[in-house]
């Protein structure tokens, strides 16, 4: 098998799966929301809270955060790679963005388990 040293781990094939398994989970999570939202005639804060402090709906808030994290990283790391040709611009483009991508995973943690 022929593996190629430069990709650090990753492969193209690898990346296509992650985006398909982050898209098919953000969209899971998508049509449940909206599911829920058009089922639920008088939608009142104690039914959104109660929605939210089930066990189930606090770790399908948390898959879909890191769905989220994943999707957008794999994204913004073929767009920068494409696009920006400045190896130190993009690095520090690159850092911003996972910085920002892991303070959102991060409150978003924070919001949904109340830690």
């Amino acid at each position: 098998m022929v593996t190629n040293a430069a990709s650090f781990g990753r492969s193209g094939v690898h990346d296509f799966i992650l985006l398909r398994a982050s898209a098919v989970i953000l969209a899971c999570y998508t049509i449940f929301l909206v599911s829920f939202i058009a089922l639920s005639s008088p939608l009142t804060f104690d039914i959104w809270h109660g929605l939210f402090s089930a066990l189930p709906m606090k770790v399908f808030t948390l898959l879909a955060l890191i769905a989220v994290l994943i999707h957008a990283w794999i994204g913004v790391w073929q767009v920068l790679t494409d696009y920006v040709k400045n190896v130190a611009l993009r690095g520090v483009l690159q850092f911003a963005f996972v910085v920002a991508a892991f303070s959102y995973l991060a409150a978003g943690t924070v919001i949904v388990w109340g830690v």
